[in-house]
Parts: structure tokens; C-alpha cells; sequence
């Protein structure tokens, strides 16, 4: 017969027992020893809600109890809106050379007029002129005026939302109050002292730029006044005469030129006296012309004191020609003079011509004489002319600077009268579209909404308090559980007894629930390698009272009910669950002499099922177990019984669970459903693989999948209390 020791890296069975040395130790299963992380999924939120659901319902509950208290304790607030219209200033800008403009929206000054909507001082002037001040039901009577208009501007800014608009040019805005008409009036109060308030603004930016104007004209003016003053005195103090208006309206400014009356009469004289020199060369030539032809000339002496006469007095004409027009009486009077010597001259030129050559003669020297006259006249006035160009250099100085002055003057008495226009109050960039209605209904506490913000609040509180209960508790509940957090495969799960009884008849009646959940798991053991169901196998697990004593029983009585010839070992030294009629029989004995098995095996109630019990107490039960003896008797039950199960102590604590595997190999591992902490198992399966054991599979006992409730029985390791299982064994013969 075989004795199945563990799997190989292949996960098969050796094909004889001589594969694995007794003492070596087979390569340990990293997988199993790794901690599983407590992963979330989609399964695993189902559990949880399954286990936990009476906590979520029951924080749901609360959630819409709290929904409706605060339903029932909040104030009904309403709320009304106005719509206001921005009408942003335009900005052209040319495009081409046809001056065509375009316009774009100034959005930044949208979003000012915003924040201006929000600002206190706009609260506090609605405050002002909604009076809200002497409403005892909005600010109360205690107090002062001041802080009763702090309170109304708080109240006001409180409960003004602005929202700002995405696109376009309407701002919606809303106040919210407990007094419905309240909240229309303070809302409507709200748009009207905004566009007061702009008007206000544009008013007293335009009355400071105004007075800035006035303060700069006057100035202005008095040194335009000034300017012009010195100017006079200085031309009085010379004497210049500007004919030509120089006070920066159309004249040069500059008398140095043609503009003055010495100017004007230099260049008079200058004409009378390029025509007096021209007579006076024709006169000469027509008198020596005479004088050459002797006394048939025409110029006689009678007609050359008319010459004389009239040559005089065109100089004199000339000459007041630079004072007076031709249109002055004087003139005209002096031109019909000419005008008559002129004749007369011709009729006594035609009268006498012997006395030609007297008359030009006379001519000739009447035009010399006018020719030197004219000729002094110029020398003098071009003395006069240069000595008034020197002069006019602080002229013109002045002058320009009573130009400067009234230029500056015009531009900024134009720039007060465009003010003036433009100033005026004239039309607003905001402009009310809809005004405010009193609510019909207040829009807060939405009871519906509250409800099911409640709902979702308690839902989503209570799952995560359950997350978190089962992440703190972290024990292993299902056999997804142990697969995920142990890396282990789990060959049976046990349903938790719902009802009291014997454990005993559960197990001799095959259609219990125990029973055909062991027999399952004793099916799935055959599965676990190929020559069938380990021969020797250890049945231990965490800490006490997980049932492996129960489930070690179990599997020794399926077996033993499919007639395998079965031995029980309890090798729990320190606190056995089985207990023989004679107590000088069992391990103990065995582990100590050299005796024989069958001496020391007590048959029980069940076919084909003996029990080796644990026997005396020992004070050392690892010294025991850490003999090679242990390994003996279990080699010597292999050749009297078809399969060995050994119950053994619990894992944590112990040094007797790892050497008890070390000498089976093959363990079958138990777990309690929500008891076992992940953490101590993980670190109980690593000492058992660290012992060398062979891992056969996890055993889930009082387990409850329909609910997900998991308990456990009040089992104390170290207490022998009534609800421990036992076996009534048949008393021995005498003769056996």
C-alpha cells in the first residue's frame, strides 16, 4: 500500500512513496504564503451589500428621516429674478480704405457691470432708497440707524445671486427671501439704484472733468490776457504799427515785413520813385530831342510849369498812396488835379508849339526835381525800416506767445463745450428686460429632491460603512474568500447547524445537511491526486473551536461509510476531543514504549471507523511529536488501516501543528466562515508549508451563503464542555 505524501511542482502525485525522501522538505508554495489584498470587486460589493444589507437599508432610512426633519425645519424661501440688458460701448475700427467698422462686444465690461451688480455699495444704496432702514421686519428696532443700515446692506448683499451669462448680453440675477413680495421688491430695488448708481458715476466723472476744464480756462485765459497785454506795450513803447492784424487771427505776426507803416511806405516810394525816374529819362530825352531840333519843339515854357505842376503832384499822389486808397477824397481830388494839368498841358502843347522846347525843357527838370525828392524819401525810410526789423524781435516773440495761448484757449473751451453736450444724463448702458414677480411658491426646502438626496446620502453612507466594517473585520467568509486571500483552494464548505441536537446523529443520517456537505467534501478529497483520496492526512486549522475535530470525525466516518477501513487519530496532546473508555490506552503510550498499535486502538460506533485516542496528558507533547516514534506509528497504522486522519492542534501558538504535518505531509486545512481573521490564517498556512506540509485544500465550516450572516459556536479551547463532540466507543473484549 502507498502512502500519498505531497504534490510535486506539477501538482501530481509521486508514483511510489520512495519519490520524496521521509525528511525532505518539498519546495514551499510562494502563491499560498502571499497575503491577498482585500480586493473590491464587482462580486465582492455584492456580498458585502448581501451581508450587510439590513445596515445599508437601516442608514437609507435614516437618511430620509434626516431628509424630512430638515424638510420640515427649514424656512420656505422664494426666490424672484430680473433680467437686465448691457449694452456694451462700440469700439469701430476701420477696416479698409472704404472706412468701413466693425464692432465687438467689450465682454470685460460685462463682467464689470457684474461685479459692480454684487458690490456692497450697490446693496447699501437699495437699502437707502428702499428705506429698509424703518422696516421693523426686515432690520428689527434695536440699534442705531447705522448699524440698522448695516444689517439691511448685509441682508441685501445675502441674498442677491448674479449669475454671469455665457454668451450674450442679459444678466439674470435673483433674490432670495422668506417674505415673497420681499424678495420682488429688493430685487427690483436692486436694478433700479444699480442704474442709478451708473447715472450717478457718468454724472460725477463728467461735473470732475468740467471743473477741471474750468480751472484750466481760466488759467488759460489769464495768460492769453497777459500775453496780449505785453504785446500791446511793447508795439506802444516801440512804436509798430501791424497793419496786417497781427494778433494770431489772419495776420503774420511780424510787422518786419510789408505789415508795418514804415514797410508799407518804403515800398510806396519805391514805385513813385521807379516812375519818376522813368519820366525823368523820357522827359530828358524829349528835351534834348527838342533842344536838337531847335525852336519847332513842342515843350515851351508855358507848358513845362504844367509838367512841373502835374509831376509834383503825382509824387505827391504816390506818396500819400501809401497812407490812403485811391477811393479817398484827397485822391481823388489829386487825380482830377493831374488829370486837368494834364489837359492843359495838351491844349498848350497844341496852342504853342514854338515854346516846345521851354516846355520840356521845364518838363525835364520838374521830373529831376521829383526824381531827388522821391530819392531822399527812400534814403530815409530804409533807415527807418532797418531799425524796425531790430526791433521786431521781441515783436514777434510776443506774438507768438499770445498765438500759443489763444490756440490753447480755443481747444479747451471747445473740449468744455463737448463735455457739456456729452455729460449730460442721458441714456443708460443697463436696462431692465423683466422685473421681478413675487414667487408663487418658495423653491426651497424641495422636498423630493431633499428625499432623494437623502436617500442617495444614507445609501451611499451605509455602504460605506459597510466596506468599511468588513474591510476592518476581514475574515474569511466565503470560498471566494479563501481562494483570493489565500491563494487556497476550498474542497468543502459546512453549513452552520440551524438547529440543536447531537452532531453524532447528524453524521449517521446521510440526508442531514452536515452530512451531505461532509460527504461532498469527501468526494472532492478523492479528486485531489491521482491514486484518489490522500491515505494520511491531517486535519488542523487556525485557533480553537473552527471545527476541525468535528470535521476530522466527519471525514473519517464518510470514508469509513464507503468502507474504507478508517483510523481516527486524535493527535491533539494538550486538549484532546476524543476521549477512549480506558485511559491507559492511546498516542501517548504509543509515543513513549516500543508497544504495538492494535494494543492501544479502541473501535467506535461506526463500521470500519477505529480511533486511536490521545491517551494521558504528556507536560511535553513537542518534545513527543518531535521524535521519529511519531513517524513509526503512523508508518505502522498505514499497514493495518487504509487511510489514517490525524486531528491535530491548531496552527497559531503551537509548535505541535507543524510537526505533526511535517510527518503526514498532507493537510487539509479548516476555516470558520466569519471568524478566521485573513492575516492568522495566511500565517498559519506559511508554517505548515514551511514544515513541509502538502496543502490539500481549505475546509469552510459554519457557513451560512443565504444571508451572509456567519456565526460560530461558543467553543473555548482548553474547556471540555458539553458541546464537545464525542464518540461513545464499544468496550473492549477480554479476549482481544
Amino acid at each position: 500500500m502507498n502512502r500519498d505524501l505531497a504534490f510535486h511542482s506539477n501538482g501530481r502525485l509521486p508514483a511510489a512513496p520512495g519519490d520524496v525522501p521521509p525528511g525532505a522538505l518539498p519546495q514551499v508554495s510562494r502563491g499560498r504564503l502571499a497575503m491577498q489584498g482585500n480586493q473590491l470587486d464587482f462580486h465582492g460589493l455584492l456580498r458585502i451589500v448581501r451581508e450587510w444589507r439590513w445596515l445599508i437599508l437601516a442608514a437609507a432610512v435614516l437618511g430620509l428621516a434626516g431628509a424630512i426633519i430638515v424638510t420640515m425645519l427649514t424656512t420656505p424661501l422664494y426666490r424672484s429674478f430680473v433680467t437686465l440688458e448691457v449694452n456694451p460701448p462700440q469700439v469701430q475700427v476701420l477696416a479698409k480704405d472704404d472706412q468701413q467698422s466693425q464692432s465687438y462686444q467689450n465682454w470685460d465690461f460685462i463682467a464689470t457691470q457684474v461685479g459692480l451688480l454684487q458690490s456692497r455699495a450697490v446693496a447699501e444704496r437699495t437699502a437707502q432708497d428702499l428705506n429698509l432702514v424703518a422696516n421693523p421686519a426686515v432690520v428689527g428696532t434695536e440699534g442705531a440707524v447705522p448699524e440698522r443700515l448695516a444689517r439691511a446692506t448685509s441682508l441685501v448683499a445675502g441674498g442677491l445671486s448674479v449669475t454671469m451669462p455665457e454668451e450674450g448680453t442679459l444678466i439674470r440675477y435673483s433674490y432670495t427671501s422668506a417674505d415673497p413680495q420681499l424678495a420682488a421688491t429688493i430685487a427690483n430695488g436692486v436694478a433700479d439704484s444699480f442704474i442709478n448708481a451708473g447715472l450717478q458715476r457718468r454724472f460725477e466723472s463728467s461735473a470732475y472733468a468740467r471743473q477741471f476744464l474750468e480751472r484750466q480756462i481760466n488759467k488759460t485765459r489769464g495768460d492769453l490776457e497777459k500775453s496780449e497785454q505785453s504785446l500791446a506795450r511793447y508795439a506802444q513803447a516801440e512804436g509798430i504799427i501791424n497793419l496786417g492784424g497781427g494778433s494770431g487771427q489772419g495776420g503774420s505776426g511780424s510787422p518786419e515785413a510789408g505789415n508795418s507803416l514804415q514797410g508799407d511806405s518804403l515800398a510806396a516810394l519805391n514805385a513813385a520813385l521807379a516812375q519818376a525816374t522813368a519820366r525823368r529819362v523820357a522827359a530828358e530825352g524829349a528835351y534834348r530831342a527838342a533842344a536838337a531840333s531847335g525852336p519847332g519843339s513842342a515843350v515851351t515854357n508855358s507848358t513845362q510849369g504844367l509838367r512841373n505842376a502835374r509831376a509834383t503832384l503825382e509824387a505827391e499822389y504816390s506818396e500819400k498812396r501809401a497812407s490812403l486808397q485811391p477811393e479817398h477824397p484827397e485822391m481823388i481830388s489829386l487825380r482830377q488835379r493831374i488829370d486837368e494839368l494834364g489837359q492843359q498841358i495838351a491844349r498848350e502843347a497844341s496852342q504853342v508849339s514854338a515854346g516846345v522846347n521851354n516846355t520840356l525843357g521845364a518838363e525835364y527838370r520838374g521830373a529831376a526835381a521829383a526824381e531827388r525828392a522821391l530819392q531822399g524819401r527812400v534814403n530815409a525810410l530804409k533807415g527807418q525800416v532797418l531799425d524796425l526789423r531790430g526791433r521786431s524781435v521781441r515783436y514777434g516773440i510776443l506774438q507768438r506767445e499770445v498765438d500759443t495761448n489763444r490756440s490753447l484757449y480755443d481747444a479747451l473751451l471747445g473740449r468744455y463745450k463737448e463735455i457739456g453736450v456729452a455729460g449730460g444724463i442721458g441714456t443708460s448702458p443697463i436696462s431692465i428686460v423683466d422685473r421681478a414677480e413675487p414667487a408663487g411658491a418658495p423653491f426651497k426646502p424641495n422636498l423630493p429632491r431633499n428625499l432623494m438626496a437623502g436617500l442617495a446620502l444614507g445609501l451611499v453612507g451605509g455602504l460605506g460603512a459597510a466596506i468599511g466594517l468588513d474591510l476592518l473585520r476581514d475574515t474569511i467568509r466565503t470560498r471566494e474568500d479563501m481562494r483570493s486571500k489565500l491563494g487556497l483552494a476550498c474542497i468543502g464548505q459546512i453549513p452552520k447547524r440551524q438547529t440543536k441536537g447531537d452532531f453524532i446523529e447528524d453524521l449517521k443520517d446521510p440526508g442531514s445537511v452536515v452530512s451531505e456537505a461532509y460527504s461532498a467534501t469527501a468526494a472532492a478529497l478523492r479528486f485531489t491526486t491521482e491514486h484518489g483520496a490522500p491515505r494520511v492526512m491531517m486535519v488542523t486549522s487556525t485557533s480553537p473551536a473552527e471545527g476541525k475535530s468535528s470535521s476530522a470525525l466527519s471525514l473519517a466516518q464518510n470514508f469509513a461509510r464507503r468502507g474504507v477501513n478508517v483510523l481516527l487519530i486524535d493527535a491533539d496532546l494538550r486538549k484532546p476531543a476524543f476521549r477512549a473508555a480506558n485511559d491507559d490506552i492511546g498516542l501517548t503510550k504509543l509515543l513513549t514504549n516500543d508497544e504495538d498499535l492494535q494494543a492501544h486502538v479502541a473501535p467506535t460506533q461506526f463500521d470500519n471507523l477505529s480511533l486511536l485516542p490521545c491517551g494521558t496528558l504528556p507536560p511535553n507533547p513537542a518534545d513527543l511529536l518531535a521524535t521519529a516514534r511519531f513517524g513509526m506509528i503512523i508508518d505502522e497504522a498505514m499497514q493495518h488501516f487504509q487511510m489514517v486522519i490525524i486531528d491535530s492542534p491548531p496552527v497559531m501558538g503551537l509548535a505541535d501543528a507543524p510537526l505533526i504535518a511535517h510527518a503526514c505531509r498532507n493537510v487539509v486545512f479548516v476555516v470558520e466562515s466569519g471568524r478566521t481573521r485573513t492575516r492568522q490564517a495566511a500565517e498559519a498556512l506559511n508554517n505548515l508549508e514551511a514544515s513541509g506540509a502538502h496543502l490539500v485544500g481549505g475546509l469552510l465550516t459554519k457557513a451560512n451563503e443565504s444571508d451572509g450572516n456567519y456565526s460560530y459556536y461558543n467553543y473555548r479551547y482548553g474547556e471540555l464542555a458539553d458541546k464537545r463532540e464525542r464518540i461513545a466507543l464499544i468496550p473492549h473484549h477480554q479476549d482481544t
